[in-house]
């Protein structure tokens, strides 16, 4: 049960709610979302049998396991952008920053499109022992560097507790890879830090699966959370993965969170990106993230799915028809 308290509860009713949940021998965690005191109950409904919080003092709803927090409408607030809003999330850039030259003129690229966050993996997770693995602690320190010069917000991979603290540093955004989204002491590493969230669907979960890990991140203190859809494993080999639309439409109705689409690891080949991200803001996504890099030709990783800037750019233009008509702005 995760049980939402008023904003102007007192400390005196927050803690009798806590203290009938111990009388049925349950624990709890608690976080605040926009002012409410969010309790989230440790442990089976079952336990509750007919009883529910309804009408204690303080509390404005309550919901059970199968329903997930925050139902309220999310607006993050990253530098200048609001992600869920009216307007459109854009991230762009290269899959894994590969150098400093490179990632400054994908950095003065994206400024001149206007796409105000650029993402760059550093730690790259590839499913080959022998592929790129990224340039790192240096990878971060140049996407940092490249992202100030020109005014952009950052994005990057964390794949691993012992590098969330370098991530830290130089990204506005911290991203859980679908490898690592039922990774729970990173969800809960990522919980207790103040930075938002990026998280993306694993790529065998189901949405309630999803949800449940933002819900570790959420129960750790950080609400501040943008989910990404990048695409599920299904028998069809003429993509990479199955961009999942409709799960746009399911979190809607089970979560306040924003959620982002990346058509580029669903689509695999830069062709299919422009018609699945189009189709991402006509079901209602609150933005897209996709691979782009000055010369794909040249990429050190998933260079068939990455567009140049000239492909980006056109992207964009038809963007602006679809958002407006789905009631955003780009």
């Amino acid at each position: 049960m995760l049980i939402k308290m008023k904003r102007d509860a007192t400390g005196e009713q927050i803690s009798s709610v806590i203290n009938r949940i111990g009388e049925f021998g349950l624990g709890i965690r608690m976080t605040v979302s926009d002012g409410h005191t969010i309790i989230s109950v440790t442990g089976s409904d079952d336990h509750f049998g007919t009883w529910t919080p309804r009408n204690m003092p303080g509390v404005e709803s309550y919901v059970l396991d199968d329903e997930h927090v925050l139902p309220e409408k999310q607006i993050i607030d990253v530098g200048t952008e609001k992600i869920g809003g009216n307007k459109l999330c854009m991230i762009a850039g290269p899959y894994v920053v590969e150098s400093e030259e490179r990632i400054f003129a994908t950095a003065r690229e994206l400024h001149k499109c206007g796409i105000p966050i650029m993402r760059g993996g550093s730690y790259k997770p590839n499913t080959s022992p022998y592929a790129f693995k990224g340039l790192e602690a240096d990878g971060l320190r140049m996407l940092r560097s490249a992202a100030d010069q020109y005014g952009l917000l950052t994005v990057s991979e964390v794949v691993g507790l012992s590098e969330l603290a370098e991530a830290e540093k130089y990204c506005d955004i911290l991203q859980i890879g679908a490898r690592n989204m039922q990774n729970y002491r990173l969800l809960q590493a990522v919980g207790r830090t103040d930075k938002p969230v990026l998280l993306k669907r694993g790529v065998a979960a189901t949405v309630d699966e999803w949800l449940d890990c933002a819900e570790y991140i959420i129960s750790e203190g950080n609400s501040r959370i943008i989910l990404c859809e990048r695409g599920i494993r299904t028998f069809e080999t003429a993509t990479k993965n199955t961009l999942d639309i409709a799960a746009i439409a399911a979190v809607r109705e089970k979560s306040g969170l924003p959620v982002i689409v990346d058509p580029s690891r669903a689509a695999g080949h830069g062709r299919f990106v422009p018609p699945l991200a189009l189709a991402a803001i006509a079901a209602g996504a609150d933005g897209l993230m996709i691979d782009a890099h000055t010369n794909p030709a040249a990429a050190l990783s998933d260079c068939a799915q990455q567009l140049n800037f000239e492909q980006l750019g056109k992207l964009i233009d038809s963007a602006r028809y679809i958002a407006l008509a789905m009631g955003k702005t780009l």
